[in-house]
């Protein structure tokens, strides 16, 4: 293994920037990826953010660099942060060589990206949907492209990436180089690279420590349904300084936090449509405990320094074990304790096999708070507050308003009591959450068919039925009027065949209709039209931000059903 980059043999524009940024000895990635990659191979890397994979990219590409018309290298991202940090990367790596980097990404003005394209540009770092559009238009020329990166694939494909990242593909040389980098390789990850490359070399660096010891591991067993309510309970008992809780989806962090705003717990969103302004005001709100609770994706939480983070929630298992354990890494940082806390449905149970065969280590399972155990801690709560105002004694005219009402003639035992009722009159407010209980010998039923709730308790219909059975109830259901009183029913023009889900039509709405998602009810989904009933005093709300509703770049639209 090489020890410093002079042993690399990289040209002498890319040493002395490497030298300037006060780099001396490569990571593990890069170098077991540079003298690869210089070799002009394909290769897969799989290493986790935060290990210099950028990098192991950037310098065999600007080490090949030469001028010529069109882009000669490609680098996809599944983010606009990503696309960014790899372009500014790439620039600062090759500024002796006057490389030309531009960043695309969608949420941006066309016209500048389109304009640069014209003037030439040497390396295209972007999003697969906004370099689609790009090519789509004709102003994006890759038929000279040498090299291609796919990073951080995995969240690519999470994200429903992959088609793109096929057009995007098959557009460009077939003789060229290709390097594949993921945290995890999960096995659509092998199926595209088997399909686009050409016997990949691959490196694997693992992390030293999969787990810290001081991360204090543990789930509660819930139904999907319950998970906000269990949510609920858990913030009432656990002594939470700050926490960060991954949802999976963009629309399902909007949702959440909105959902937690509601039940008086101060928490935002945090995911790939905020700009870098708007989510370093929220990471400013957040470190300055303006804000207790952080909700994010996966690929959002990617790159945030935050080091007293007291709990990491996990809302649903990640489909991969891997990125299980980058999330709880979030806690337990800096010599402190951090806790991991996974909400486990019944169809999760096999994921949290596969953690703890990674990791392991047993993730301990823990008993819900019940109400009565809420009740308790509240009454604790409050005693243990009078004590702390009675050590210091900051309560002159308090003091004087007591004596008082003595004198007016009643009792100070009452005065005590009617004074620590009033304080406690904000617990009405806080009605503990109805949580259902998990069997052990739960029916099948929630994993494969029926009726279900989703996440944030409204109903869902999924898997399979016997179609002679609910035929006539579907038939009485399809009607224009909802069958809950307050309800109406409103059409969405996507159905089975886009691909749409329940979160999907859930999360939009609340989150740009400013509802909160509780209130959503019944959903059905068909072949090419869904139905979903709102309370009926926010119809003129749902229906006036119709434009602004998506799955992926599709908009859909809601109308009255008629």
């Amino acid at each position: 293994m090489t020890t410093d980059f002079l042993s690399l043999n990289l040209r002498s524009e890319l040493t002395q920037a490497i030298t300037e940024l006060g780099y001396a000895e490569p990571t593990p990635i890069q170098a077991g990826m540079i003298p690869l990659m210089l070799t002009g191979v394909d290769v897969v890397g799989q290493a986790q953010t935060g290990t210099g994979k950028t990098a192991a990219f950037a310098l065999p590409i600007l080490n090949n660099f030469q001028k010529q018309k069109n882009p000669q290298a490609l680098v996809l991202a599944p983010t606009r942060e990503l696309a960014l940090q790899v372009a500014d990367s790439m620039t600062e790596y090759g500024k002796h060589l006057h490389v030309r980097v531009l960043a695309v990404y969608g949420g941006q003005p066309y016209g500048p990206q389109i304009n640069n394209l014209k003037r030439g540009v040497d390396i295209v770092v972007g999003t697969p949907g906004r370099l689609n559009d790009l090519l789509e238009r004709g102003v994006l020329i890759l038929k000279d492209i040498k090299t291609v990166v796919l990073d951080e694939a995995d969240e690519m494909l999470n994200m429903g990436f992959v088609e793109e990242v096929e057009k995007i593909l098959a557009t460009t040389p077939t003789e060229r180089q290709t390097a594949l980098f993921s945290a995890t390789m999960p096995q659509r990850i092998r199926k595209l690279a088997d399909r686009f490359m050409r016997d990949p070399q691959t490196v694997a660096v693992k992390r030293s420590t999969l787990t810290a010891s001081a991360i204090d591991q543990r789930y509660y067993f819930v139904h999907d349904r319950d998970k906000t309510n269990a949510l609920t309970r858990l913030f009432e008992i656990e002594p939470i300084h700050s926490a960060l809780i991954f949802a999976r989806t963009r629309a399902e962090t909007a949702t959440l936090a909105n959902e937690l705003v509601i039940r008086g717990i101060p928490a935002e969103a945090i995911h790939g449509d905020l700009d870098q302004n708007a989510r370093e005001r929220v990471l400013g709100r957040f470190r300055a405990n303006q804000l207790k609770v952080l909700v994010a994706t996966d690929v959002a939480a990617r790159g945030l320094d935050i080091d007293d983070i007291s709990h990491v929630f996990n809302y649903h298992l990640p489909d991969d074990a891997e990125v299980y354990v980058h999330r709880i890494g979030r806690t337990g940082r800096a010599g402190k304790t951090g806790i991991a806390i996974t909400l486990l449905s019944p169809k999760e149970k096999r994921r949290l096999r596969e953690v703890e065969a990674l990791t392991k280590q047993t993730v301990t399972e823990f008993k819900l708070p019940t109400p009565a155990d809420i009740i308790k801690h509240r009454e604790t709560q409050t005693v243990e507050n009078l004590k702390i105002w009675l050590g210091r004694g900051r309560f002159k005219r308090e003091l004087e308003m007591v004596q008082e009402l003595i004198d007016a003639g009643h009792d100070p035992l009452n005065i005590a009591a009617a004074a620590i009722k009033i304080s406690r009159g904000d617990e009405k407010q806080r009605p503990i959450a109805e949580v259902s209980e998990v069997k052990s010998d739960f029916s099948r039923r929630d994993e494969r068919g029926g009726k279900r709730r989703d996440s944030f308790g409204r109903k869902e219909s999924f898997g399979r039925r016997d179609e002679s059975k609910s035929r006539s109830k579907r038939e009485r259901g399809r009607g224009a009027s909802s069958h809950e009183e307050g309800m109406i029913r409103l059409k969405v023009n996507k159905g089975k065949a886009h691909n749409i889900r329940p979160n999907d039509i859930v999360g939009q709405i609340a989150f740009h209709a400013n509802i909160p998602g509780y209130t959503i009810g019944k959903i059905r989904i068909e072949e090419k039209i869904s139905f979903v009933d709102v309370p009926a005093d926010v119809v003129d709300q749902v229906i006036k931000h119709s434009g602004n509703y998506k799955i992926g770049k599709e908009k859909f639209s809601v109308v009255k059903a008629s």
